[in-house]
């Protein structure tokens, strides 16, 4: 059964030559109990297609369904079946967390006691600040409330706009485990994220550019359909490696990752012979070994390509 559906959504902001395209031609489904993700940068178009899958925006062409409901004609009823976390805190700042959860429980006919099992391994970890005003909760603080607050009427979709984006590494951890735990209660997650490791802990996930999806699959095999021998490099000068990487006639492809720049090759590497082409350069303490493709060398491949 399908949770999420999208049949050729397009959206455009503004007209003539100053006009944008958000969306192109896109379509997807998500399955129920589905934990699934749009991968993509900023500016790539998921904010405009959480919104209308919440029916605060109206797409140019295309249908879209949610729980089976359409997102134009049936409006009301989705936002009573859908939860949304936007991607900047919306929350009223001078309000406490106790009272900003009690509105938007008051909001949707229902309280708090009546939902606290869904929520209380979330709110668990915020309730000894409840009397504390919104805005001065920490990043992962304000994120387990708007989460909390995005919960509290049950919701059957749950749309969450880059989560984890501004929190530290040990919030974003905590986030996706509280994430787990909603999806074995039933419920349906469509997460965004502009955090290429994160799509691994997706089901499934569409890696999304300019308005256009570039692939969808789990993450599992969008990576395993990177065909081409992937190498790591590194020296003493890394800004220098990569320039006169990416000056190598061989070389295809050469992005920063961490520690390393991971390079493809048009034609088979010779590895003696790249090792003293870099050396007579003047690179010491050179690196270089065969590695596996992430969800980022893949997408970074589609863009090339």
């Amino acid at each position: 059964m399908e949770s999420v559906k999208v049949d050729r959504v397009y959206k455009r902001f503004g007209s003539g030559k100053t006009s944008i395209e958000a969306l192109h031609d896109i379509s997807f489904s998500v399955s129920k109990g589905e934990l699934f993700g749009l991968i993509g940068p900023d500016g790539a178009g998921k904010t405009t297609l959480f919104r209308i899958l919440t029916t605060l925006l109206l797409a140019n062409q295309g249908n879209a369904w949610v729980d089976g409901y359409d997102v134009v004609k049936q409006y009301q009823d989705i936002r009573k079946r859908v939860g949304y976390m936007p991607g900047k805190f919306s929350l009223y700042q001078d309000l406490s967390v106790e009272e900003n959860l009690s509105f938007f429980a008051t909001l949707f006919g229902t309280t708090i006691q009546d939902n606290y099992d869904l929520i209380k391994d979330i709110y668990a970890q915020i309730e000894p600040f409840k009397k504390r005003r919104a805005g001065a909760l920490s990043g992962g603080m304000k994120q387990k409330l708007a989460l909390s607050c995005a919960l509290i009427h049950r919701p059957s979709v749950l749309f969450l706009d880059e989560p984890t984006t501004g929190v530290d590494a040990v919030s974003r951890q905590e986030f996706w485990e509280l994430l787990k735990q909603l999806q074995l209660q039933g419920i349906t997650i469509v997460v965004s994220t502009p955090y290429m490791d994160e799509a691994g802990l997706c089901d499934r996930v569409a890696l999304i550019q300019e308005g256009k999806i570039l692939k969808m699959n789990t993450p599992q095999g969008i990576t395993k359909e990177f065909k081409r021998p992937l190498w790591a490099l590194r020296s003493q000068d890394m800004y220098r490696l990569m320039k006169d990487l990416r000056a190598f006639d061989n070389v295809d492809t050469c992005h920063p990752f961490g520690q390393f720049h991971h390079v493809t090759f048009k034609s088979e590497l010779q590895v003696d012979g790249l090792m003293e082409h870099l050396k007579n350069l003047g690179h010491e303490d050179l690196v270089i070994r065969d590695v596996a493709p992430g969800i980022e060398d893949c997408f970074m491949e589609l863009m090339n390509s």
